[in-house]
């Protein structure tokens, strides 16, 4: 016998309240607070790819997300007390010049999940550290370069000589060296994360004295490679489209795998104190070389066959590019 239209309504209201009554409903259904503290601006290589992993996940719905940019390192315990206060359950950033801080924070807020990008180990119970681990593309990459000089200088213009530029810029020369046993380096640092001028004139320098190709790890070196007619190495991000006849390759990060997992824990109750550096290697799809593009038919193509085999190696195993965290030294 069915029951009348009439009666049923009561009926579901009744389901639906205890569905909604249910332990845990509420918070699968909550949006989970995220909070992210920048030092820099969005638009800046290393933190642009954390960014957009975490605009993704908003886009998505499975996130309610906050950020800040341009942070200075005094201010940047009180911006994270307010997050933590505000009630985000996942606050994420970059610790590097702020270490002893930002883990003074995560104490004080033990319930709290901080993901922060650091030259450090975890810390328990709470704060999680991640890195780019992107030496795999940067060894690929500089295949491509010691394949692509033609007087066999090229020059390097880092940020700060820490080690998450440093394995890059030596695995970057190592796979240079691997394909041109020729091949010398100008190495240089601009002591700055954000400077495109001082980046600029620092590889003006390295072109005259003669080199062709330039590893572009800080914006500002494809500008100056541009403007010379020179070649540039991309790092981190993908600027060939706005650099369509300079930037041959580049090393790409994609900070989604470690952002995915990290909220799928926060939202488990499952987060703990882990490096999350792995999930940005090329077998979890945290790494890449972009694609030649432009440039497919302006690469030898036996230069084109070597990186193809090696990254088929690196993907299956074969080779594992070494991680040398010292500071590159120049060769000439």
């Amino acid at each position: 016998m069915s029951v009348p239209a009439i009666q049923r309504r009561p009926l579901m209201a009744l389901a639906a309240a205890l569905v909604l009554s249910a332990p845990g409903f509420a918070l699968a259904q909550a949006k989970l607070k995220v909070a992210a503290i920048y030092t820099v601006p969005f638009e800046q290589q290393w933190v642009s790819r954390i960014h957009k992993a975490l605009k993704a996940a908003e886009a998505r719905g499975e996130i309610e997300y906050k950020a800040s940019e341009n942070v200075t390192n005094a201010d940047y315990e009180r911006v994270m007390r307010e997050y933590a206060t505000a009630g985000n359950q996942l606050i994420v950033g970059e610790a590097f010049a702020v270490e002893t801080a930002a883990r003074k924070v995560a104490k004080d807020f033990p319930k709290t999940s901080f993901l922060l990008g650091s030259s450090g180990k975890p810390q328990a119970p709470n704060f999680s550290v991640f890195d780019n681990y992107i030496q795999e593309p940067a060894y690929l990459t500089g295949m491509v370069a010691g394949g692509m000089t033609k007087t066999n200088q090229i020059g390097m213009v880092g940020g700060f000589p820490i080690p998450e530029v440093n394995r890059l810029m030596n695995a970057f020369m190592a796979g240079a060296k691997e394909v041109n046993p020729k091949v010398t380096f100008t190495v240089s640092f601009i002591n700055s994360w954000f400077d495109p001028p001082k980046a600029k004139e620092a590889a003006f320098a390295m072109i005259d004295k003669g080199a062709d190709v330039l590893y572009a790890e800080r914006f500002g070196v494809s500008d100056a490679a541009k403007e010379k007619g020179k070649l540039a190495i991309g790092n981190v991000i993908n600027t060939q489209a706005q650099y369509p006849d300079t930037v041959v390759a580049s090393a790409l990060w994609h900070m989604e795998p470690s952002i995915d997992l990290a909220i799928k824990k926060v939202k488990e109750g499952k987060f703990t104190a882990e490096d999350f550096g792995p999930y940005s290697m090329m077998k979890h799809k945290g790494s890449e070389m972009a694609p030649l593009g432009t440039f497919e038919k302006k690469v030898p193509a036996d230069i084109v066959a070597k990186v193809k085999a090696k990254e088929a190696d690196i993907l299956a195993g074969k080779f594992t590019v070494k991680v040398d965290d010292g500071q590159p030294k120049s060769s000439q």
